[in-house]
């Protein structure tokens, strides 16, 4: 890696910590190549990131960001896992954690929080964005839905009763 790549993963990474909603930091020795592929795979599908880097060059990306207190989680071979959506990125690194045990979990941080890996792992047990905005529109047009059927009773009480005596006539006549 030439001096001007190097500038450009800092600047991307310094992106990344200044502007991504969660970032989980992770060992991953002892991983095949497969099973990155794989990890890098699941990511991709909820929309979620898979970076490794250098230490010294994530360093230097983390100065001047709300992220610098995660600094000292990279030590060692480290894998950075970010998305926009902060469930995404940790609820797949924890479930592949469980399938792996050469995956480890070390923290993350979410906005300024430093997270540890208990952190990581209550923010894995929320259920995702999408998830919360299906809740969310189904408890909203839950009370429209009732609305309209208690208006539309008494109506449909008239036309019974019309349609009632209208038989009724035809029937006489």
């Amino acid at each position: 890696m030439d001096r001007a790549q190097k500038q450009e993963l800092v600047t991307t990474l310094h992106e990344v910590f200044s502007n991504t909603g969660v970032v989980v930091v992770s060992h991953y020795s002892g991983l095949t190549v497969a099973d990155m592929n794989s990890l890098r795979g699941e990511m991709r599908s909820v929309g979620a990131l898979l970076k490794v880097a250098k230490n010294r060059l994530v360093k230097i990306a983390l100065e001047g960001t709300p992220a610098k207190g995660v600094s000292d989680l990279f030590t060692g071979p480290t894998a950075i896992a970010y998305s926009d959506d902060p469930v995404a990125a940790p609820k797949v690194a924890v479930d592949f954690a469980k399938k792996n045990p050469n995956f480890v979990v070390l923290g993350g941080m979410m906005g300024e929080m430093v997270l540890d890996p208990d952190g990581v792992k209550s923010l894995a047990s929320l259920p995702s964005l999408d998830e919360l905005r299906g809740k969310i529109v189904g408890m909203l047009t839950q009370p429209a839905t009732k609305i309209v059927q208690v208006v539309s009773a008494p109506g449909a009480q008239v036309a019974r009763v019309i349609n009632a005596y209208a038989t009724k006539g035809e029937e006489a006549a």
